[in-house]
């Protein structure tokens, strides 16, 4: 606040340096924001990929495992 009430090149010159900073600072920030969406846009889509795989994958080893052999009854059988 000092630089922009002081008349002097210097003053002048640290007002327009605090300035840039802060509009730097404003760029960063909106970029880190977008990155920050992208990333939870990312997340979610591995995170339905990954449960997708998964259920892929039970499928694949109930179709590996053998089928059950019927259980023999006890008891008579006619013929």
């Amino acid at each position: 606040m000092l630089s922009s009430v002081l008349r002097s090149k210097r003053a002048a010159q640290v007002n327009i340096a605090i300035m840039r900073a802060f509009v730097k600072l404003r760029q960063i920030l909106s970029v880190n924001k977008e990155l920050a969406c992208k990333l939870s846009e990312l997340e979610h889509k591995i995170e339905k990929h990954d449960t997708d795989i998964q259920a892929i994958f039970t499928a694949i080893r109930q179709l590996m495992m053998p089928p059950e052999k019927p259980k023999r009854k006890i008891g008579f059988v006619p013929r």
